[in-house]
């Protein structure tokens, strides 16, 4: 029944230095790649290499991995191979000034064709009223205008002389011209043409009606008159104009004969030019607003109308794609926006004012996002897909993709879309994506999945050391030297839980180096020596401990009751871990149990009152299970057993004491006393067999702390799973004080063992001659109570039960 505790040298698994030929970090080469990280490294790559559509990235893992570095690092090589991509503008369509024009330019060029533009603009302010001010222009106009009022001067003679000649003049009144009989070269009024004969009347009255309608028509031909006049006018400007645009436009078209969308844009300027060409000749402050321009009148509306509102502009890439990383993506940071400005209390807008997203920066590269950031910005997630499935970016507002339009806006003509969105984020957002989102499987193929730990070997060691070298050189912190790296090693194992693996949770390693290197500068060292690391360590629990000293405090002074002497039926010292965002501590609590006569119930206090979850009421269930198919396969389990984590006030969640639980419940009912001396970690099957938990290190030394703060003196120690010896990277002090016997670990892998430590009474072996387990042993001692509290059952509930059925059979026949 001996069961020896765990060595020193199981306790701690030390990197040794002979391993390391160099000095200090300074004489090891950086390392500039990621470690640990292969599979992760193959997903990045073969989505940033893969060209078919859908196959954007996520890379999902906690922070702190490297991989903000990784993706960085492999966007950056990628990028270098790819060219930089063209240009993107917006230019007015003075067709529909509603529906902007998406322009494409090679790399740089949108600059020079918005001087262009500009310097088009500022000749035409020139050359357009200075064509309108020579003398051919002035003789042309006239000669038309004269052509026009001699025309209308001969058909107004003519009506005159036939007026004449039926002795009718045409005069002119107040209210227009018109006509009026002559006797005798003289114009006659009212009363005496009511004295003519009444033939005579007859007839001059049908004289005058006749003039009177050609009169009219000769009045209402001059509006037409004007009108061709006008148009004439307007044929000669467009001719005058087009002589002093012409030539502009030609250049510009021989300048950009090679980018096919300034020559579809040109011929419109032009037209529109020709179509405006009075505006050009208002003195300059004094253009009318115009037409299609929707916020600035005079002579600002010209560069406005013809200007190029540069969407992207990659003169300045000189690394071959662009990489974006958009750390606000919301929607119109997302896609771009369209700006308004208030004009006569109206918000008003025109291309001008359309501004750039991070999908119109990251076209024909790379764009990088937080998932979880993403997710929280409303609409953002839903424009993202759209915009990945249509393969263009249409800008839009928010209000829009409600339904509602609060001013007068734009829509500008889509861009089309070529991109790799990478996003990062924690694993539950990926699998929640993948499960509820069936666009999300579609656009986002690969997923990189980071891992948190390595296995832990020379080389392993040998890239730890390379990356602190690297951490060093890169942030111009002290060197370390060999001691001080190899303990940095060992805390890397200390933060993976396992003796045998590494975390690359980089953040972690990176700040004890930072922090190690200050302490080693306050020291006024050049070197960091192992002290610093250990300075740097016991600093920062410092800093995040102030709640497990307060409960320490609280366990010494008595508040928490926590018995580390003496025996005690049916209680038990169990392990838990609290953990406080990145720092973690081991709680003793105490775990009582109850037993009586009953159903065959295991009660779990704390689920009855809801402050245990689903996994600690499973663990409480396996003990029935246990007990049953141990001690009762063939007699009802006639038990009410209460279990209960005393003095708890928040929530018990995990399995992990479930071995405690069935320790203290074989104690109450063999009635065996266990020694308080030890704690207790681990979890059971139904059988028996103890099983693996998490955070063993912090649970031990919790429970250390307890037993040194009141005197250790031998009698100490703790039973942990034998699953879990290799991931122990225990405290210092801890080995210290097992080395010198004042502190014992037991691995144990079976409730029967650990019950031989804890109560000093063999567990026991079923016998198959006497049916029986052997006596005096735990085992018996339990089956024995289960057999009496079945039988009382029997007694107390049905005491006459078998006579009685005698009874009945008897009547019945």
């Amino acid at each position: 029944m001996a069961h020896k505790s765990l060595p020193p040298e199981k306790l701690y698994t030390p990197c040794p230095i002979d391993r390391f030929s160099f000095k200090t970090t300074n004489d090891i080469e950086a390392l500039s790649t990621m470690i640990g990280q292969d599979r992760a490294v193959a997903a990045v790559r073969f989505s940033i290499g893969m060209k078919s559509d859908g196959y954007n990235l996520f890379a999902l893992g906690p922070e702190g991995v490297g991989k903000a570095s990784l993706i960085r690092q492999s966007l950056k090589e990628a990028a270098a191979t790819r060219p930089v991509p063209g240009d993107w503008c917006y230019v007015n369509n003075f067709a529909d000034p509603q529906k902007p024009i998406a322009l494409h330019t090679k790399t740089g060029r949108s600059r020079e064709l918005r001087h262009d533009m500009e310097q088009l603009v500022s000749e035409l302010k020139i050359s357009i009223p200075a064509a309108f001010e020579n003398d051919e222009y002035r003789n042309r106009k006239n000669a038309i205008e004269k052509d026009f009022d001699e025309l209308r001067e001969k058909t107004f003679k003519k009506l005159q002389k036939k007026a004449k000649s039926n002795n009718i003049v045409i005069t002119q009144t107040p209210l227009g011209l018109t006509v009026a009989p002559k006797f005798n070269n003289e114009m006659v009024g009212r009363k005496e043409f009511d004295q003519l004969p009444k033939k005579e009347q007859a007839k001059k009255t049908n004289d005058l009606e006749k003039m009177r309608n050609e009169l009219e028509a000769f009045l209402s031909d001059n509006p037409k008159l004007e009108n061709k006049l006008r148009q004439k006018i307007h044929e000669l400007n467009r001719e005058v104009t087009a002589f002093a645009v012409d030539h502009l436009i030609e250049d510009l078209k021989e300048k950009w004969a090679e980018e096919e969308g300034v020559l579809r844009f040109l011929p419109s300027v032009r037209e529109d030019i020709l179509k405006n060409t009075d505006d050009f000749q208002m003195p300059e402050g004094q253009q009318n607003k115009i037409p299609g321009s929707s916020i600035f009148s005079g002579e600002q509306s010209f560069s406005r109308r013809y200007g190029v509102n540069i969407l992207v502009d990659n003169a300045d890439l000189k690394n071959g794609a662009p990489i974006i990383e958009e750390d606000h993506p919301t929607q119109p940071n997302l896609i771009g926006r369209i700006e308004h400005m208030s004009q006569f209390g109206t918000l008003v807008t025109d291309f001008n004012l359309i501004l750039a997203g991070a999908l119109h920066r990251a076209n024909g590269g790379y764009l990088v996002m937080d998932a979880r950031r993403l997710l929280t910005q409303p609409f953002a997630w839903e424009t993202l897909m759209r915009e990945l499935r249509a393969g263009k970016i249409s800008i839009e507002s928010p209000y829009e993709s409600l339904g509602f339009a609060s001013a007068l806006s734009l829509q500008p003509e889509p861009i089309p879309l070529d991109v790799k969105v990478i996003l990062t984020g924690e694993p539950i957002i990926y699998y929640l994506l993948s499960r509820f989102d069936p666009d999300f499987r579609e656009l986002f193929k690969v997923a990189a999945d980071f891992n948190t730990e390595m296995d832990r070997d020379e080389d392993a060691a040998m890239l730890y050391a390379r990356l602190i070298a690297s951490d060093v050189k890169n942030e111009g912190l002290l060197p370390l030297n060999r001691k001080a790296v190899a303990r940095v090693i060992e805390y890397g194992a200390r933060l993976a839980g396992d003796s045998e693996k590494l975390t690359v949770h980089m953040a972690s390693v990176v700040s004890l180096v930072r922090e190690a290197s200050f302490w080693a500068g306050n020291d006024n060292k050049k070197t960091v020596d192992v002290k610093h690391v250990d300075q740097a360590i016991d600093a920062k629990i410092f800093r995040s401990d102030r709640i497990r000293e307060y409960i320490q405090d609280e366990i010494n002074n008595g508040t928490l009751l926590i018995e580390t002497e003496g025996l005690r039926t049916g209680q038990i010292n169990g392990l838990s871990v609290i953990q406080l965002d990145d720092f973690s501590f081991g709680r003793p609590s105490r775990i009582s149990c109850t037993v009586r006569i009953g159903k065959g119930d295991v009660v779990d206090i704390d689920r009855q009152v809801e402050l245990s979850g689903p996994l600690h009421a499973k663990g409480v269930m396996i003990l029935s299970s246990f007990l049953g198919t141990r001690y009762a396969r063939e007699t009802p389990l006639s038990l009410t057993a209460s279990l209960v984590f005393e003095q708890s006030c928040g929530e018990v969640e995990g399995d992990s004491a479930s071995s405690a639980e069935l320790y203290a419940l074989l104690s109450a009912l063999s009635e065996i006393p266990i020694k308080q001396s030890f704690a207790v970690t681990g979890s059971v099957d139904q059988i028996g067999r103890i099983q693996a938990i998490g955070g063993v290190n912090e649970k031990i030394e919790g429970f250390f702390d307890i037993c040194k703060a009141r005197g250790l003196d031998g009698t100490h120690g703790v039973l942990i799973p034998e699953a879990n010896v290799r991931h122990l990277m225990l405290r210092h002090d801890v080995v210290k004080a097992v080395k010198r016997g004042d502190f014992h670990i037991h691995a144990v892998s079976t409730i029967d063992e650990g019950m031989e430590i804890l109560t000093g009474v063999a567990a026991g072996e079923w016998d198959e001659k006497m049916g029986m387990y052997s006596l005096g042993s735990v085992n018996q001692m339990v089956e024995t109570q289960l057999k009496n509290f079945a039988k009382k059952a029997r007694e107390t509930v049905f005491p006459h039960g078998i006579n009685l059925i005698q009874n009945v059979l008897k009547n019945e026949k």
